[in-house]
C-alpha cells in the first residue's frame, strides 16, 4: 500500500520513525544516505562554449571562409583592397556574435528559482524536542510541524490536522485550496491524496503535524525540476530557416565562383588570376549585412512587443510566435483572474447576483442572517501591510467576506465565542457569535452535509418548515451552479440559548441560501480567443483543475463551441496510446483536465509530432517543463512563478491572454519583414557582382571597388533594411491562417525577383552610369586607367551612386511583393525615411567630400550624371509596378 493509504501509525512504522521524530544520530545517518533536501543542479553548457557557438554557426562559418579567401586573395595580389574586405567581414562576425550572445544567452536559473520556493527553516521533532532546522537537513522519517502561512518543505504525510487547507496551484494547477486531514484515503494518485502535503505548496489555513516521506529530487517537486532540466529547448522555425538560408547562400556563392572559374579557364586566364577572380565572385555573393540585419530586426521587434506587454527573452521566439498554430493554455491565472469571487446567490428559490443585491438594499435587509453568515463564519486573520488591512487565509472565505460587506453596506463584528472546526469528513464549519440578540450559530459547508441538520428554511423574513420540495429545489439549484463551473457552499444558522453545549449546537438549523464562487475569466480573453480562431490558431486548455470547472470556463470564453467537446482527464490520458492521443488532438474543441507536469509535456510532444508549431502558456511550477519543450513558452509576468519565467521564451508583463494575440500579430509581421529586407539585400548583390564580371571578362577598369561594395552592404543598405524589418503588420495579417511549417523564408520566386529582375535592373543602371561617365571623359575601349585617375574615380563614383539611387527606390518597392507602392502608406515607416535620408547623406559624403574621396576612392560627378541615372530609377519603379499589376490580374483570373 502507498503511504497515503496507511493509517498515521502505519505510515510512521513504514518509515521506521515514531511520534517523537527521529534521533539526531539517525537523522544524520539518513541525511548521508538520501542526501540533502534540495534540488540537484544539472551541469549546464559551459559559458565559454555558449559564447564560442555564436561565432561558429553555419552562416558565421560562411563569413569566416569569405574573410579567409579575401586575405588569401590579397596575399596573391597585394593592393587590391581585398584585405579591407576581410577585416570588414571579421568586424561583422565579431559585432554580431557579441550582440547575439548578449541578447540570446539564457543562464539556466530555473533550478535556483525552484529552490527559492522552498522554506529555509522548518520546525521539526528530533529526540522528542521541537527545534528549528534547515529545510535542506530534512530527511525521510522526520516529523515536522506546519501552520498557516508556511511553505511545505518536502513531501509529507499528515499525522494530525486541524482545519488545515493547502494551496496546490503551483504544483498541480488546482485553483481552489484543498482541505487536508490525517485519515487514510483510497485515492490511488498520491498527488490528490487528502492526507498528503507536497513540497512547494503552501498552508492556507489551519495547522498540523506530518511525517516526511520524500525529500529533494524524490519529491513531486523534484520530479518537475528533473523534467525541466531534461526537456530539450526547441529550435525555432526561424533558426531552422536561417540555417537553410545560409546553406543556399553558400551554395549559390560557391556555384557562381565555380562557373566563372571555368569561364575564366576557357578564356585563357592564368590559374592564379582565375582563382582570385573566382574568390572575388564568391565573396561578393555573400551578403555580409544579412546576419546583423536579421539580429537587429529581431531585437527591434522585441522592443515593439515589450510595448505591447510581451517581453521576449530569446530573439528567434519573436518569429516563432507568429508561426504558432496551436496555443496550449493553462486556466488558472492565465484565462482566469486567479482570485475567487462570489458570483451567484440562491435565496428563497431565486438566483441573484451580488450586484443585484447591492442595488436593492432591501434584499440585504430581508436576508440579513445569510449575509451575516457569509461575513462571520470563517477562520481568516486580519493583518496590516503598507497601512492597509488585509485578510489572510482561504481565498473562498476572503471572497465571501468581501461579498457580504458589499451587500450589507457595513462591517459587522460580533465576537466569536465558540467554533466547531472544518474537516474533510464533516465538510462544514460552524462558528458561534455573541450578537445583540444573544448567541447565534452560523454554519457553512457542502449542501449534502447541511441538509440533514436543517429542519427549517428562510423564506424572506419568515422561517418555514423545510419540505421535501424545498430540499429538491436546493439540490437542483446546486446542480445548475455546479454545471456552470461554480464552487457551491450552503449556509444555515440558528439562535442559541445562553450556556449552550458545544456538542449539541449543529441541529435544528435554518437553511438560508447558497453561494456560487468562481475564479472569473479575464474580461478580455473572450475577444482574444475569437481572434485566435479567426487567425487559424487552435486554443487548447490544459489544466490541473476539475473537468467541470474547465469546461464551464471554456464555454464562457468561447474556446468551446461544440455541443459535445472532447474532455480528457489525466487518468484517461494515461490510458491513451501515442496514436490515440494524436487522433484525439484532431478534435476541434478539446480540453485536458487534472493533468500533471509530465502529461503536459506529452501533449506538447504529440502536437509537435503532428507538425504543429506549439505555444504553451502557464504560470506554475507544474507548467515549466512544457514551457521549455514548446516551440515558444509563454509565462505570466505578474502571477507566474520564477520557475515558469525562467523556462519560458516570452513573458506576458500584464498576465493578459489578449497580449498573446498582439504578440502573434507582431511575430507574423517579423517573418514578412525578414522576407522584405531579404529581397532588398539580395537585390544589391547582382549590381555588386556584375561590375566584377565585366572587369574580368571584358578587360575594362574595375567599375566598383571592394571598399565601395562594403559601403553598400554595411553602410547605405543597413538602415533601410532595418526599416523594412520594422514595418507595421500588413492589413488582414490576422485574418489569414498561420504559415505552413514547410513554407520557406527564401523561396524561388523571391530569388528570381531579387536576382533576375530587380538585381539585373540595378546592375544595368550601374553599368550604364559607369559607361556614361567614361564615354563623356573620352575613354577608349582597352585603355588602362590608373586607380587614382580622376576619370576612373568619377566613373566608379557614378556606378556606386547609381546602385544607391536604385536601392532608394527598391526599399519602397520591397515593402510588398504584391501590393502596389501607391497603395501602401509610403511615409508611415519613419525608420525607412531615416534610412533613405542616411543613404542620401552617405552618397553625398562619399562623392562630394575630401574625406569621402580618400576613404572610398571617388571623385565628384557632374549634375548631368544624376539626370542620366534618374530615368533608370523611375524605370525600376514602373517595371516593378507593372509586374505587380500583372501578378494581381493573374491571381484574380485564377480566383475566378
Amino acid at each position: 500500500m502507498k503511504i497515503h493509504q496507511l493509517t498515521p501509525d502505519e505510515a510512521l512504522d513504514s518509515l521506521n520513525s515514531g511520534a517523537d521524530g527521529l534521533s539526531q544520530s539517525e537523522a544524520r545517518r539518513r541525511l548521508h544516505e538520501y542526501g540533502p533536501n534540495q534540488i540537484d543542479t544539472v551541469k549546464g553548457e559551459p559559458l565559454g562554449w555558449v559564447f564560442i557557438r555564436e561565432f561558429i554557426h553555419f552562416f558565421a562559418l560562411i563569413l569566416w571562409l569569405a574573410a579567409g579567401l579575401a586575405f588569401f586573395a590579397e596575399s596573391r595580389q597585394p593592393g587590391g583592397g581585398m584585405d579591407t574586405l576581410g577585416y570588414a567581414i571579421l568586424g561583422v562576425i565579431v559585432i554580431n556574435g557579441l550582440f547575439s550572445f548578449w541578447q540570446q544567452f539564457r543562464a539556466e536559473r530555473a533550478i535556483a528559482a525552484l529552490r527559492k520556493l522552498l522554506p529555509q527553516y522548518v520546525k521539526a521533532l528530533r529526540d522528542g524536542k521541537i527545534g528549528l532546522i534547515l529545510a535542506a537537513d530534512l530527511t525521510p522519517g522526520d516529523v515536522i510541524l506546519l501552520q498557516e502561512g508556511d511553505n511545505v518543505p518536502a513531501d509529507c504525510r499528515l499525522l494530525e490536522a486541524f482545519s488545515l487547507r493547502v494551496n496546490n496551484a503551483t504544483v498541480t494547477g488546482e485553483s481552489l485550496p484543498k482541505a487536508r486531514d490525517a485519515q487514510p484515503c483510497a485515492e490511488e494518485d498520491l498527488l490528490h491524496g487528502r492526507n498528503t502535503l507536497l513540497a512547494g505548496t503552501s498552508i492556507v489555513s489551519g495547522d498540523g503535524r506530518a511525517v516526511v516521506f520524500a525529500t529533494g529530487m524524490h519529491t513531486e517537486f523534484g520530479k518537475i525540476a528533473h523534467l525541466t532540466q531534461t526537456a530539450r529547448a526547441a529550435t525555432s522555425p526561424l533558426q531552422q530557416e536561417i540555417v537553410r538560408l545560409s546553406r543556399i547562400v553558400a551554395l549559390l556563392a560557391l556555384s557562381l565562383g565555380l562557373v566563372f572559374f571555368l569561364i575564366g579557364q576557357g578564356m585563357g586566364l592564368s590559374f592564379w588570376e582565375n582563382f582570385i577572380f573566382a574568390i572575388g565572385i564568391i565573396v561578393a555573393n555573400v551578403p555580409e549585412g544579412l546576419l546583423p540585419t536579421v539580429t537587429l530586426s529581431l531585437a527591434m521587434a522585441t522592443q515593439r512587443m515589450a510595448k505591447r506587454n510581451a517581453l521576449i527573452r530569446h530573439l528567434p521566439s519573436v518569429e516563432a510566435l507568429g508561426s504558432a498554430t496551436v496555443i496550449c493554455t493553462d486556466k488558472t491565472g492565465t484565462l482566469t483572474e486567479n482570485r475567487m469571487v462570489a458570483s451567484s446567490l440562491y435565496l428563497d428559490g431565486q438566483i441573484l447576483t451580488p450586484i443585484a443585491v447591492k442595488r436593492q438594499r432591501e434584499l440585504a435587509r430581508v436576508y440579513r442572517r445569510f449575509f451575516e453568515d457569509a461575513l462571520l463564519c470563517h477562520n481568516l486573520k486580519e493583518t496590516v501591510a503598507a497601512g492597509k488591512a488585509r485578510l489572510l487565509g482561504d481565498p473562498m472565505e476572503v471572497a465571501l467576506v468581501s461579498m457580504a460587506k458589499a451587500c450589507l453596506g457595513e462591517n459587522i463584528s460580533y465576537p466569536k465565542i465558540n467554533e466547531v472546526p472544518f474537516d474533510t469528513d464533516r465538510k462544514r464549519l460552524s462558528t458561534v457569535h455573541q450578537t445583540p440578540g444573544g448567541p447565534v450559530l452560523y454554519c457553512k459547508g457542502a449542501l449534502e452535509m447541511l441538509l440533514p441538520l436543517c429542519s427549517r428554511v428562510q423564506t424572506g423574513v419568515d422561517v418555514t418548515p423545510l419540505t421535501p420540495e424545498v430540499r429538491k429545489a436546493y439540490t437542483h439549484a446546486l446542480e445548475d451552479m455546479a454545471r456552470d463551473g461554480l464552487r457551491v457552499l450552503a449556509f444555515a444558522w440558528r439562535e442559541l440559548e445562553e450556556g449552550h453545549e458545544a456538542a449539541q449546537v449543529e441541529r435544528e438549523l435554518i437553511l438560508c441560501g447558497l453561494v456560487g464562487l468562481e475564479d472569473p475569466p479575464r474580461p478580455e480573453v473572450k475577444d482574444a480567443i475569437a481572434k485566435c480562431r479567426e487567425a487559424g490558431i487552435k486554443v487548447i486548455m490544459v489544466t490541473g483543475d476539475h473537468p467541470h470547472t474547465a469546461l464551464a470556463i471554456g464555454r464562457q470564453i468561447g474556446q468551446i463551441q461544440a455541443e459535445k467537446p472532447v474532455v480528457i482527464t489525466g487518468e484517461q490520458l494515461r490510458k491513451l496510446s501515442e496514436i490515440q492521443l494524436r487522433l484525439a488532438l484532431d478534435a476541434p474543441d478539446i480540453i485536458f483536465a487534472r493533468v500533471g507536469a509530465d502529461q503536459k509535456m506529452r501533449i506538447v510532444s504529440a502536437l509537435k509530432k503532428k507538425k504543429q508549431v506549439v505555444a504553451v502558456t502557464g504560470d506554475g511550477v507544474n507548467d515549466a517543463p512544457a514551457l521549455k519543450m514548446a516551440d515558444i513558452g509563454i509565462a505570466m509576468g505578474v502571477t507566474g512563478t520564477d520557475v515558469a519565467k525562467e523556462a519560458a521564451d516570452m513573458i506576458l508583463l500584464d498576465d493578459n491572454f489578449a497580449s498573446i494575440v498582439a504578440a502573434i500579430e507582431e511575430g507574423r509581421a517579423v517573418y514578412d519583414n525578414i522576407r522584405k529586407f531579404l529581397s532588398y539585400i539580395l537585390t544589391s548583390n547582382i549590381p555588386e557582382v556584375v561590375p566584377y564580371l565585366a572587369f574580368a571578362l571584358f578587360k575594362i577598369p574595375l567599375p566598383l571597388t571592394i571598399i565601395q561594395i562594403l559601403a553598400v552592404d554595411l553602410g547605405t543598405d543597413m538602415l533601410p533594411a532595418l526599416g523594412l524589418g520594422a514595418d507595421p503588420p500588413a492589413p488582414g495579417i490576422m485574418q489569414r491562417p498561420p504559415r505552413a511549417r514547410k513554407e520557406r523564408l527564401l523561396t524561388v520566386p523571391l530569388l528570381l525577383r531579387a536576382y533576375l529582375f530587380l538585381g539585373l535592373l540595378e546592375a544595368a543602371a550601374a553599368m550604364a552610369a559607369y559607361a556614361f561617365v567614361l564615354q563623356a571623359g573620352g575613354w577608349d575601349w582597352g585603355e588602362r586607367l590608373g586607380s587614382r585617375d580622376p576619370l576612373y574615380l568619377q566613373a566608379t563614383a557614378a556606378c556606386l551612386s547609381a546602385i544607391i539611387l536604385m536601392q532608394i527606390v527598391n526599399v519602397f518597392v520591397c515593402k510588398s511583393p504584391e501590393r502596389s507602392v501607391f497603395g501602401a502608406r509610403l511615409f508611415a515607416n519613419r525608420l525607412i525615411l531615416w534610412g533613405v535620408a542616411l543613404e542620401i547623406a552617405l552618397i553625398g559624403f562619399i562623392v562630394y567630400t575630401p574625406w569621402g574621396h580618400v576613404l572610398f576612392g571617388t571623385a565628384p560627378i557632374a549634375p548631368e550624371v544624376w539626370l542620366f541615372m534618374l530615368p533608370c530609377a523611375v524605370g525600376l519603379l514602373v517595371l516593378e509596378e507593372g509586374r505587380k499589376w500583372m501578378l494581381a490580374r493573374w491571381n484574380r483570373r485564377i480566383a475566378d
